[in-house]
Formats: structure tokens, C-alpha cells, sequence
């Protein structure tokens, strides 16, 4: 009964979530959760978080590129495990992200101004301007999958949707790759 009810408003669902998971990330981003809420770990383990996430956000660039492989050969099992592998990887990032801005703040670029100007910022803007774009698609595709067959999902719009998704997570997830070398490795 509650998958019908679901498979009947995906569209309101992906609003509801969607505002829901962006008010939580703009709420830590920009200061508005209080971290005297938030159980606080050791420096090193706050430290460790950049590192952590630019590993799985690399995890995640293999497990989109093997789901769009698999797609293409038809194999659908396949495709559906990487994707949720990849949702999975995606949840962890954030969940860590947001736990070490909550409680440090965001990182400080420690580079010239001109880097800082030219490459870093547009980097970091498009990085957001995509993840904050993504939310939505991927809860629709999300969705569409979750609460219909195999069978009826070619009748959706979920192909055109997760090809735009897809392409633009990836993007996304390379971006944030960028901004991660720029400030903890090179700068």
C-alpha cells in the first residue's frame, strides 16, 4: 500500500526530500545547526574526514562509470547494484562533510589570490551548482526505480533522467576530487 502511495506522487516525493536534504546541508554549511548538538570526535578524526571523503568520492566516480557500463550491456542487476552502491558512497560523503563543517567550519584556501579567483572558486561553484542539482534528479531516478518493476521503469522517464544524473554526479564527484587537491594537497 505505501509503495503505491509512493509510486503515485514520485514527483511530490523528490520535492519533499529534496527540500528537506537541501535545508540540512545549507543549514551546516552555513552555521545554522548548532554543534554543541553534534557529538564532538578527536582533531584527528576531523582531520581525517577530507581525506576519507576524496577516497570515496573516487569510489563513487568506478561504481557510476561500472552502473552506466552495465546499463548499456543490458544487465540491469548489475547497474541497479552499483547505482545504490554509488547512492551509498554518495551518503557517506555528505554525512561526513556535513558532520566537519558543522563542527570546524569550511576549509580556508591557503593558495595565491589568483588560483584562489581563477581556478578554485569557479571549481567550487560548479561542484556545488551540480551536487545541488543532482539531489533532485537522483531522488527522482531513486524513486521511479524504487517503486516500479524492471518492466515498467522503461515507460518512465528514469533513462533520461539518470543519463542527465549520472553524467552530472560524475562531473560533480571529479570537481570535488579538484577542490580537495587544491586544498590539502597543493595548497
Amino acid at each position: 500500500m505505501e509503495l503505491q502511495r509512493a509510486r503515485n506522487h514520485v514527483t511530490a516525493l523528490t520535492a519533499v526530500l529534496t527540500v528537506v536534504s537541501l535545508a540540512l546541508v545549507f543549514g551546516a554549511v552555513l552555521g545554522a545547526i548548532p554543534s554543541t548538538f553534534i557529538p564532538r570526535a578527536s582533531t584527528a578524526v576531523l582531520d581525517a574526514i577530507p581525506h576519507v571523503n576524496a577516497v570515496v568520492s573516487t569510489f563513487a566516480i568506478g561504481t557510476i562509470v561500472a552502473g552506466v557500463r552495465f546499463i548499456r550491456r543490458g544487465d540491469v542487476g548489475k547497474h541497479r547494484a552499483m547505482m545504490l552502491t554509488s547512492l551509498a558512497l554518495f551518503v557517506t560523503f555528505l554525512v561526513l562533510y556535513l558532520y566537519k563543517v558543522t563542527l570546524t567550519g569550511a576549509a580556508d584556501f591557503g593558495g595565491p589570490t589568483a588560483v584562489y579567483r581563477f581556478v578554485y572558486l569557479p571549481t567550487l561553484a560548479i561542484h556545488i551548482l551540480l551536487a545541488i542539482v543532482c539531489i533532485p534528479l537522483l531522488y527522482y531516478v531513486l524513486l521511479l526505480a524504487l517503486t516500479r518493476p524492471v518492466s515498467e521503469l522503461y515507460e518512465t522517464s528514469h533513462r533520461r533522467f539518470g543519463r542527465v544524473a549520472a553524467a552530472l554526479w560524475l562531473v560533480s564527484f571529479a570537481l570535488g576530487n579538484v577542490v580537495y587537491v587544491l586544498l590539502y594537497w597543493l595548497y
